[in-house]
């Protein structure tokens, strides 16, 4: 019954209806099986949309700059998703899912989806359905697709296996620019973003993120440090600029080796995904969950050691698998 209800659902998603691409991604969210199904019907439509990851430390103010875009995409006629990946609590479980809420000035607009996400303890800044749901938006045939991460720091380099061009949005201020030499941040950025332009020492965060890149790996593409004003009294400052990198970039992807190599890392990092998955699945049964037990009493006994159990447990797993 439910195979019937997502073939139901694809084919509205193929005509862009909100409520079915709504519904579809509810359903890939909840069920892997609905993901396998959804994925095998809907990829060979993909492979339109430009997707831009947008990334950046907490207070950094990238839900707002990912409104500007939006809104500056609108204006170009493209049609735009936004996919808004909020933090789990790792207690309850549940997530605060507050993007929509600041993102109300697009609610109205037919021409924009706007999903929240939980990130469900991905450490990665990403939960496990982001690529099936990338996959549904790129079949709804959106132009633009969003996907704003939770905005951890240091773990989110795993949303450039998933993104086309990767933002990097830092601010003044925030010590920002020492984190990014921490978590190795600059090496995903395709275009460095200095928001909030308008505080102290956003000129300095400036020109040590050009310095930083300077004594970095010089790429084919040379990565932009821009500034921007999201928030401002009267007009926006630097979304204009934002919105020219992006289109040149992606024109760079299209007219270069680069872009064909980029697309098969990422076929490469979602398939090594589904099979750490799958892996990890099979470990759960309730047979090797016995199998478990007894290995890691062993090893806290000093009867072996954690490189041996993994062993036993991974040729359990194949011989039974």
């Amino acid at each position: 019954m439910r195979d019937k209800i997502v073939e139901t659902l694809i084919a509205a998603v193929r005509l862009g209806k909100p409520r079915a691409i709504a519904r579809l991604i509810t359903l890939v969210e909840n069920s892997e099986e609905a993901a396998k199904t959804a994925v095998f019907h809907l990829h060979p439509h993909t492979g339109r949309a430009h997707i831009i990851g947008i990334t950046g430390s907490p207070g950094a103010g990238k839900s707002t700059l990912v409104n500007e875009i939006a809104k500056a995409a609108r204006k170009q006629n493209d049609r735009v998703a936004i996919i808004a990946v909020d933090p789990t609590s790792p207690f309850t479980g549940g997530a605060l899912l507050g993007d929509r809420v600041r993102m109300r000035e697009l609610a109205g607009d037919k021409g924009v989806f706007i999903r929240s996400m939980a990130s469900r303890g991905s450490l990665g800044g990403l939960s496990a359905a982001v690529t099936a749901v990338l996959t549904i938006l790129d079949a709804a045939n959106f132009d633009i697709i969003l996907l704003e991460t939770v905005g951890a720091g240091q773990a989110e380099v795993e949303i450039a296996a998933v993104a086309h061009t990767t933002l990097v949005v830092e601010a003044p201020g925030m010590g920002d620019d020492i984190q990014s030499i921490k978590a190795g941040i600059l090496e995903i950025a395709d275009i460095l973003i200095v928001n909030k332009a308008d505080r102290a020492g956003a000129a300095r965060t400036t020109e040590q993120l050009r310095t930083m890149l300077r004594f970095g790996e010089q790429k084919a593409w040379p990565v932009p440090v821009l500034e921007t004003i999201a928030v401002a009294p009267t007009a926006k400052t630097g979304v204009a600029q934002v919105m020219e990198k992006i289109t040149a970039h992606h024109h760079h992807l299209q007219t270069t080796d680069e872009g064909a190599e980029r697309a098969k890392t990422r076929i490469r990092w979602q398939v090594e995904q589904l099979l750490h998955r799958r892996l990890l699945k099979m470990s759960q049964r309730a047979e090797i969950e016995a199998l478990w037990d007894g290995l890691i009493t062993a090893v806290f006994h000093h009867q072996t050691d954690p490189y041996t159990a993994a062993n036993q447990v991974f040729t359990k797993i194949i011989h039974e698998g």
